[in-house]
C-alpha cells in the first residue's frame, strides 16, 4: 500500500468518522427530551443497577489467583462507588432514592474494609511464607 492510498483510506475514515459524530449528535437532541422527563428516582434506580451489574462482572470475571492482588485497584473503584453513590443520595428527592444511596454507600465501605483485610491476610501469609 503506498502513501497516497494510505491518505485515501485516511480521508475516507474521517468523513465516516463526521458522519458518526454527526449521527450521534442528532441522536442526543432526540434523546434529550426524553431523558430530562424521566423521574428522577427512575433515574437514580437506573444508575444503582448499572453499577451493581458492572461490580458483579467485574468481581466474577477474575481469576482466584489474581484475586487478592487486584484489591488495591477494586478499593480504588470502591471509593469512587462512595463519592457517587453519596452524590446520588444527596440529590435524591425522594425517601426511597435516599435508601437506595445510603445502600450503595454502605455496601462499598463493607467491600473496601473487606478488601483491605483480604489484603491485610494475603501479605502476612507472604510474609510468613518468607521466613
Amino acid at each position: 500500500m503506498n502513501a497516497t492510498e494510505l491518505a485515501n483510506q485516511a480521508q475516507a475514515t474521517a468523513l465516516r468518522a463526521l458522519d458518526l459524530a454527526e449521527a450521534a449528535r442528532r441522536a442526543a437532541e432526540y434523546a434529550a427530551p426524553v431523558a430530562a422527563a424521566a423521574e428522577p428516582f427512575l433515574y437514580l434506580l437506573t444508575i444503582f443497577l448499572l453499577a451493581c451489574f458492572v461490580g458483579y462482572h467485574v468481581v466474577w470475571n477474575v481469576t482466584p489467583a489474581l484475586h487478592s492482588p487486584l484489591m488495591g485497584v477494586t478499593n480504588a473503584i470502591s471509593s469512587v462507588i462512595v463519592v457517587g453513590a453519596i452524590l446520588a443520595a444527596g440529590t435524591a428527592d425522594t425517601t426511597i432514592a435516599r435508601i437506595f444511596g445510603f445502600l450503595a454507600v454502605t455496601l462499598a465501605a463493607v467491600n473496601i474494609f473487606g478488601g483491605f483485610m483480604v489484603t491485610r491476610r494475603m501479605l502476612a501469609m507472604f510474609k510468613k511464607k518468607g521466613s
